[in-house]
């Protein structure tokens, strides 16, 4: 899954959908604040309208478990970080800045980044690609683990991608023109760790 994540698709789906692109969205405002397990859930579920419903009833259970293990985790706010970090390991990748993405990602998938980054340098070809919006993003899993918390979370986004070659032309995609993607990220963290940082450890096509 790993390995079909690394080119994100872009070489293959261009061309499958495109529309206009669309402004960047606006930080959210509100925040969910740290309050009882059943007001967490329900709370965040009341925010769809902003969030595009935030999670199904089927990763209840699991979210209430990651709850009960860690008080202070939110799904409000755990969706907005997620959303920030796939936009800053997005754009990390685009222009092959391993070092940002190691402390964002496992080492399994850093390996693999590095790997196609190195093999899209070599061809000397170029990644002039933008994430113009994440349309929705929702969690379709959760779960604890042999003490690790893993959240998967899908995204429905709105990308310009652009490949050009060592001497800047462009040889796939659009400038004007945004592809539709939809992928599935599961975060993970270890149970009460210390780091609150959660980091992307798997990833596949929705």
């Amino acid at each position: 899954m790993v390995a079909g994540f690394l080119a994100l698709r872009l070489y293959s789906v261009l061309g499958k959908r495109s529309g206009h692109e669309q402004p960047l969205p606006k930080p959210a405002e509100e925040r969910i604040g740290n309050v009882a397990v059943p007001r967490t859930i329900e709370a965040a579920a009341e925010s769809r309208e902003a969030m595009a419903r935030p999670f199904d009833s089927a990763t209840e259970p699991g979210l209430r478990a990651i709850i009960a293990a860690e008080p202070q985790f939110d799904v409000a706010r755990f969706l907005e970080g997620a959303k920030a970090a796939y936009r800053m390991i997005l754009e990390a990748f685009w222009r092959g800045d391993e070092a940002a993405l190691r402390d964002l990602v496992s080492d399994d998938v850093h390996a693999a980044f590095a790997e196609a980054i190195e093999a899209r340098q070599a061809a000397g070809q170029v990644l002039d690609n933008r994430l113009i919006t994440v349309e929705r993003a929702s969690i379709v899993s959760a779960v604890i683990a042999n003490g690790e918390a893993r959240v998967a979370v899908r995204f429905d986004a709105d990308i310009a991608a652009v490949t050009r070659d060592a001497d800047g032309h462009v040889i796939a995609g659009s400038t004007s023109d945004a592809v539709q993607t939809h992928d599935v990220w599961t975060f993970v963290r270890p149970v009460r760790a210390t780091d609150p940082n959660w980091i992307l450890a798997d990833t596949d096509e929705a």
